[in-house]
């Protein structure tokens, strides 16, 4: 249904990382992310909370899918986006690119074991890093082990007694609003 409105474009040549991220501070990184609602919500809470590219490691859905630039209000066109090179089990090898660039990479996994988002977003002195990329996972599977190693910490948000998970652009949009949070207090 187009609802009277129909527009026709050609596709921008594709950024590389190295494009997508620089001047960038706060970054996510998705893996295996098929929904396009959720790219779409993604990339809509991406630009609300300061968060400055979005990068796709290997699985994930077309962001310029017309179902995802509507849900995300159009911040799809307008929010830097790019690809990681690499197939399932090697495309983590990209994330390199991110630690050289003096990246903390933080995956979000519902894990017990692992720290509280508002701890692994600062270092020990409680100052929050200067450059942070969040990787989120697909509903269900959540990232690959392969990608959790690649990171340099797992973090979880603290949830009710009973409740072991949040919709994955719910759970995005509370890593945004932390690293947000954690660098307007310092």
């Amino acid at each position: 249904m187009h609802r009277g409105l129909l527009a026709s474009a050609d596709r921008a040549g594709d950024l590389s990382i190295a494009e997508a991220i620089d001047g960038a501070n706060t970054v996510v990184v998705l893996e295996g992310v098929g929904d396009h609602e959720n790219i779409g919500s993604m990339f809509r809470n991406a630009a609300g909370m300061g968060v400055d590219a979005v990068l796709f490691g290997n699985g994930c859905a077309d962001p310029l899918y017309r179902r995802v630039v509507r849900v995300s209000m159009g911040h799809v066109l307008r929010t830097p986006f790019a690809h990681f090179e690499g197939k399932y089990t090697n495309w983590q090898h990209g994330l390199t690119q991110l630690k050289d660039e003096g990246f903390r990479i933080v995956s979000l996994t519902p894990d017990d074991k692992a720290d509280h988002l508002a701890d692994a977003l600062s270092d020990a002195s409680g100052k929050p890093y200067h450059k942070v990329a969040l990787l989120v996972g697909a509903e269900g599977p959540g990232l690959t082990e392969h990608a959790m190693r690649a990171t340099d910490q797992r973090a979880k948000i603290p949830m009710a007694e009973g409740t072991d998970s949040l919709n994955l652009a719910t759970a995005a949009a509370i890593a945004f609003y932390e690293r947000l949070r954690s660098l307007s207090h310092n």
